[in-house]
């Protein structure tokens, strides 16, 4: 690290500034940095602070940073601010599903200017989950406990028939392979099980670096538990509709942790009404859960309303700490690890990955 202490902007309304950032973070930051506060307050999950006065405000105060964090409330940060902010070295982004809204990446990188999000800080509760469901459903656990709150507390063998029980050395395929299923993965390797994987994002050493098999959605669709993992984009927006689902073999276990708009609801149904197989569903279309839905009276099912990212108190728990560890590694000459790249970009946005 250069004798100079870094200067690093944090710009987020008070919400995230208060109840989301930890003091013990912080106090991390401070050792290697200095650090100012913008508060701004404006847009959404969403969408951008598009108030004209915040924009404004935000030019006066960026020059002079050396790394700029952005967050729910923060104006975006357009190429026109970065060429007023030329000491701007890297870029975190803290809301990272919507990053696009809030930072000009293609002006940042013709800058040389590193951008970073730490979105999977809500990936790995995720992850958890899906493999909670996964165990769960494997011995179709959701009809289980339908019986058994219906006073019908007698074992039933024939919610088993088909069903393979144990996780032990079965074939896992899962769609879309991020920060949320590289976790997931290491969770299954205490299962020793096979995993086949189908992203057509990920780089090509990505398979023999972790272990698994990279392969088509077919033959994911083919394993004996499949796991939904993959961001809502255009390109996936129902993706896995009425010919993908009935790939799924009698027996086997499906999990959607993702988004409810990339599996075709009605026909997800139809193929749960053939009664072969099992589901864990954190996500649906529409959410909430319609309360006339067919799909709260299946019996081969197991629900929960998207409470799969929920790691405590705060929505937004860890997300300020990885920032911190990855303006660590950068302010010390690492590299650091969660990078919007192009590649990034393209997933999140859809784009042809083959383009």
């Amino acid at each position: 690290m250069s004798q100079k202490r870094p200067k690093v902007l944090l710009a987020f309304n008070d919400d995230i500034r208060f109840n989301h950032v930890d003091s013990q973070d912080l106090t991390r930051l401070e050792t290697f940095a200095d650090w100012d506060w913008f508060p701004c307050e404006g847009g959404g999950i969403y969408d951008t602070n598009t108030d004209p006065q915040a924009a404004l405000d935000f030019s006066k105060t960026l020059p002079g940073h050396d790394a700029l964090v952005v967050c729910l409330g923060a104006p975006t940060v357009t190429a026109d601010l970065l060429d007023a902010a030329p000491a701007l070295k890297i870029i975190g982004e803290m809301e990272g599903d919507r990053f696009a809204s809030r930072i000009d990446l293609d002006a940042a990188w013709a800058r040389g200017i590193r951008t970073v999000d730490t979105t999977n800080a809500s990936s790995y509760p995720v992850s958890e989950w899906a493999l909670a469901m996964i165990l769960v459903c494997l011995k179709n656990g959701g009809g289980h406990f339908r019986r058994m709150i219906a006073d019908q507390t007698r074992f039933d063998r024939t919610l088993m028939d088909g069903m393979q029980g144990v996780l032990w050395r079965r074939r896992v395929g899962l769609i879309g392979c991020g920060h949320m299923g590289r976790r997931l993965m290491k969770f299954l390797r205490a299962f020793e099980t096979e995993i086949w994987v189908h992203d057509p994002y990920l780089p090509q050493e990505l398979p023999e670096a972790l272990g698994f098999l990279q392969t088509s959605l077919e033959n994911v669709l083919s394993c004996d538990v499949v796991v939904c993992l993959v961001p809502h984009t255009p390109r996936t927006e129902g993706m896995l509709g009425k010919e993908e689902l009935a790939r799924l073999r009698p027996g086997a276990v499906f999990v959607s942790v993702s988004r409810g708009k990339v599996t075709d609801s009605a026909a997800l149904i139809d193929r749960l009404k053939q009664g072969d197989i099992v589901a864990g569903l954190d996500v649906f279309d529409p959410e909430p859960v319609p309360p006339d839905s067919e799909i709260l009276q299946l019996p081969n099912v197991f629900l929960s309303p998207h409470i799969g990212a929920f790691g405590g108190p705060t929505g937004h728990q860890g997300f300020f700490s990885l920032m911190v560890d990855e303006l660590d590694r950068f302010f010390h000459g690492h590299q650091t690890q969660f990078d919007l790249t192009p590649r990034a970009q393209a997933n999140r946005t859809g784009a042809d990955p083959y383009a």
